[in-house]
């Protein structure tokens, strides 16, 4: 070791003063003090041997701590984070579903961060009923008798059919055995309960007479399951469920519907296909109902039960209920959400999923155009911009195919096949999430919030700014593509470079 080196080194900050910098103070209240240091410690090392192998050039003060922050996002990853949707599907199963109301995320941070009412009565200081904080409002906004909440919709249905129906038979039509997009199979939770299936029907076709020819007087129980991600076309027939009800009623059987995804409202007031609504499922007289809190609903994970109050006492004595019982942030954000529902006047605005799923696309093409003229700036003549008309998607298993109006930003970056500027986006902090059509990557601004404008022209921004052999093009990507791409983005009137739509 030189003099040189010896001087540097000596000069190199110590760990306890790193600590008491803003900059390092901020990575410990995200990352907590203790993963910090052993990760400060590992930097300054490495900085040391780097100085003793003379290739680490002399730094300042500010560029150490600097440089440790900018690489703190590898060194201290966080998983679970933010992350912004640009594919358009609205209820994104691989990102969290329905993004939660402001009111209610303030409600969790308010009963999260202190003591709460969660199982005690103010009025008798006595213990009380976890649900009493939800159940009134569920009553009021669906007429049902009596309330149950678990922890999601498969957790309900199986407490339901192992309450009502364990070691017996439960009817259900087979175009009803359903796989949903996550790979939940009803005829499994069926035997997990400890029924057993009988199907009823064809796979295309079921009707009263088929369920007439098996039911007996006290027979067993009849499922009914919302068709999920899928549609059967052609010669079909599906017993409405009024009928199914009458037969129900004359057999002495009890019936459960499975709903899904839950409405509250009447999509088709907005243009959506029609969705049965909870309240009108109860209106015919169904038994249980069970549908999940976090699709259009727009809540937190978890299955809502509502139905006859003799039935729901029954589930609240099944072993399997303390297993599958919400804590106290799924019912705080439930609460809250459930309480958007009262008022419809303002519910499209309060409520995001209510919200993305009626926006006008005048408004979201507006919104495109915004962004367009953000990233124009920071793309220049390095990469494509266009305004495309498009197709988004609910994204629930039971809208799965229910597809609305939107428009989507095109972006090219020369250099940089679709694929590669996917990869380069997701590694983002937050993470950007858009979708790939042909040769171009697009960005659907139904899912894009104005106020996450900021961050997608950062996140491109520092694309741009790494050095040029950081990003090569893609072999795959030939120039024949690049060249349809340029004279398509040309026409129409759309823009490239710096020329506004």
């Amino acid at each position: 070791m030189n003099d040189d080196q010896k001087k540097v080194l000596e000069g190199l900050p110590k760990i306890d003063f790193l600590l008491e910098d803003i900059r390092i103070q901020v990575l410990i209240r995200q990352y907590t003090k203790n993963r910090v240091v052993e990760e400060l410690r590992k930097y300054i090392k490495t900085v040391r041997s780097s100085i003793l192998q003379q290739d680490h050039p002399v730094a300042s003060y500010d560029d150490i701590v600097d440089t440790f922050v900018e690489k703190a996002e590898a060194l201290l990853p966080q998983n679970l984070r933010k992350a912004i949707n640009g594919t358009g599907i609205v209820i994104h199963e691989g990102l969290g579903r329905a993004p939660l109301a402001e009111t209610a995320l303030e409600a969790c941070r308010e009963a999260g961060s202190h003591y709460c009412t969660l199982e005690i009565s103010r009025e008798a200081g006595m213990p009380a009923d976890r649900l009493v904080h939800v159940q009134d409002l569920l009553k009021r906004l669906t007429g049902a008798e009596a309330v149950l909440v678990v922890n999601n919709n498969a957790a309900a249905l199986l407490l339901v059919l192992n309450t009502m129906a364990g070691g017996k038979d439960i009817f259900i039509a087979r175009e009803e055995l359903v796989e949903t997009a996550s790979g939940f199979r009803i005829l499994d939770v069926i035997k997990t309960s400890g029924a057993k299936a009988v199907e009823v029907g064809a796979t295309n076709k079921s009707s009263v007479e088929d369920f007439r020819h098996v039911l007996k007087p006290d027979s067993d129980l009849i499922l009914r399951v919302h068709h999920s991600n899928y549609q059967i076309a052609g010669a079909t027939e599906r017993i409405p469920l009024p009928d199914l009800m009458i037969l129900a009623h004359e057999a002495r059987v009890p019936v459960v519907c499975d709903l899904g995804s839950g409405a509250l409202v009447n999509l088709s007031r907005w243009g959506l296909a029609h969705e049965p609504t909870v309240q009108e499922v109860l209106i015919h007289g169904v038994d249980v109902v069970c549908f999940s809190g976090d699709e259009l609903l727009g809540g937190s994970q978890c299955g809502i039960i509502l139905g006859h109050k003799e039935i729901i006492d029954r589930l609240k004595q099944n072993h399997l209920y303390r297993a599958l019982r919400c804590g106290k942030t799924t019912l705080t954000l439930l609460e809250a959400t459930l309480r958007l529902f009262l008022d419809e006047a303002s519910l499209l605005e309060s409520h995001p999923v209510m919200h993305m799923l009626t926006e006008s696309p005048d408004l979201i093409k507006r919104r495109c155009r915004s962004l367009k003229r953000r990233l124009e700036d920071i793309i220049g003549d390095r990469g494509y911009l266009k305004i495309q008309e498009e197709r988004s998607r609910v994204g629930t298993d039971t809208l799965a195919t229910e597809t609305l109006p939107s428009w989507a930003l095109a972006v090219h970056i020369v250099g940089l096949s679709p694929k590669e500027l996917d990869t380069w986006l997701r590694s983002c902090n937050p993470p950007i999430f858009g979708r790939m059509d042909e040769h171009k990557y697009l960005l659907d601004c139904r899912t894009i919030r104005h106020d996450e404008f900021d961050d997608v022209v950062k996140s491109f921004s520092q694309i741009l700014d790494r050095r040029p052999g950081e990003i090569t093009p893609d072999t795959q990507e030939t120039e024949e593509a690049v060249n349809d791409l340029i004279r398509e983005m040309q026409s129409n009137d759309h823009s490239i470079g710096k020329n506004h739509a």
